[in-house]
């Protein structure tokens, strides 16, 4: 097979939870471990660093990599979904895997697939992992797709666990409490390992406390030992002045990932980075400054409060819950421009009208739809945002829709684009 059909046999023959949802969903790791044992176990034979939560969870992943890579570590780093090619996903310092692995590993799986129905995440991560075992990468920086308890990755006994945040996500799946959430995400905290906490609240904390205590795993909130002192947004890039609490040291990082939100992933990765200096990681303050500067550069990373036009200005992101959303609508706040453009589609299993809530009256909208089934019909959620105070026109797919808003759009404008990492993917840019 080429690669294009071989990537359209994987995406006809696994269930694919971007595509269909819960329906590809495989709650239990049997069919991963048994892919992995196929493969005799690649994913022990680099080091790990394992990283969760709501939102943040890839920025963070690709700004360790970034770092690790920095430092002279040969990367592996794993993500999901895809914006535009499926090699995004699985990457070695920065660098897609290539092409004629992904023909030689589909090859080799097909007797697996066809007796185990695995879904097209669980292929992807056994992918991932043997790529990497082949490419003989130091460490391999590991992102969960959904949860973590049962996520397909949560094979891997990592170095050092990560869970950014938790919020309002997946409910349908991974319960409709904020604790529920917390007690998933933290399935990836495993016995003796650190675990790091980006972000707590009175509802999560006790939940992140008892499972660290039930696995004797040394538990760390980031903001205990950072902060923010002071941040600048300028030039579509983010000055941050960090504390470091234990030392009383200041530090001035500058960031190419520029959405404000992330002043809260860069807590939790220098908090990552010192636990992995006490592990006698090689990594020097050098090293985390110049990485920052460039995480797109080195890792390929898009979508994040990403300015892909002038004139007027028009941002992407891949804002698609309700704390994405609120984030955005903070980042709004400081930016200065004359009309807003809202470029608005989701996909129907999310906290839509909670997600409308949030979004400014005042903006113009374009309600469109990525091209899945997951989808909500653009007519459907113009009515839904009519309901909740906003109006717009409707359009079939996101390149229409963003035509229509540049001929709209004054130089001193600016168009958004966001609400589904899929509607981000289709964009012709």
């Amino acid at each position: 097979m080429t690669y294009e059909e071989t990537l359209q046999y994987l995406y006809d023959q696994l269930p694919m939870f971007s595509r269909i949802g819960t329906a590809a969903y495989k709650k239990d790791l049997i069919n991963t471990i048994r892919l992995t044992e196929v493969l005799n176990n690649p994913q022990k034979k680099f080091k790990t660093i394992h990283i969760a939560g709501t939102n943040g969870k890839g920025s963070v992943s690709h700004m360790l990599a970034a770092i690790l890579q920095t430092a002279g570590y040969k990367t592996g780093l794993y993500t999901s979904p895809h914006l535009k090619d499926f090699r995004e996903r699985i990457k070695v310092n920065g660098e897609m895997c290539s092409k004629d692995f992904i023909i030689y590993f589909t090859e080799r799986i097909k007797p697996q697939i066809r007796y185990l129905e695995p879904s097209f995440f669980e292929i992807t991560v056994a992918m991932a992992f043997e790529y990497f075992a082949q490419q003989k990468v130091e460490v391999g920086v590991i992102e969960t797709g959904l949860g973590g308890r049962l996520d397909s990755t949560n094979v891997i006994i990592p170095e050092l666990s990560i869970i950014t945040n938790i919020g309002w996500d997946h409910m349908n799946i991974l319960g409709d409490t904020l604790e529920k959430i917390a007690y998933e995400k933290a399935g990836i905290i495993k016995p003796n390992i650190p675990v790091i906490i980006g972000e707590i609240s009175d509802e999560t904390k006790h939940v992140f406390e008892e499972c660290a205590k039930e696995k004797s795993a040394p538990l760390i909130f980031a903001q205990d030992n950072y902060y923010v002192q002071d941040f600048n947004y300028a030039d579509n890039q983010l000055q941050c002045e960090v504390v470091n609490k234990r030392k009383d040291e200041h530090y001035t990082y500058y960031l190419d990932l520029s959405g404000v939100y992330q002043t809260k992933n860069l807590i939790s990765v220098l908090e990552a980075v010192q636990q992995l200096q006490l592990k006698n990681w090689k990594i020097q303050q050098h090293h985390i400054t110049s990485a920052l500067k460039k995480v797109k550069h080195l890792t390929g990373l898009h979508g994040r409060w990403e300015k892909i036009k002038d004139n007027p200005t028009v941002i992407v992101d891949v804002a698609h819950n309700i704390d994405g959303i609120k984030q955005l609508t903070e980042q709004l706040e400081l930016v200065s421009y004359n009309e807003l453009h809202i470029i608005f589609g989701v996909v129907k299993d999310k906290e839509i009208v909670n997600m409308l809530a949030l979004l400014p009256e005042t903006a113009n909208y374009y309600f469109t739809k990525a091209q899945i089934p997951r989808a909500l019909n653009e007519n459907a959620l113009a009515d839904l945002a009519k309901q909740n105070g906003l109006e717009g026109k409707t359009f079939s797919d996101v390149n229409t829709a963003l035509k229509k808003a540049l001929t709209h759009a004054a130089k001193n404008d600016l168009i958004l684009i966001c609400g589904s990492v899929f509607l981000v993917g289709e964009l012709s840019y």
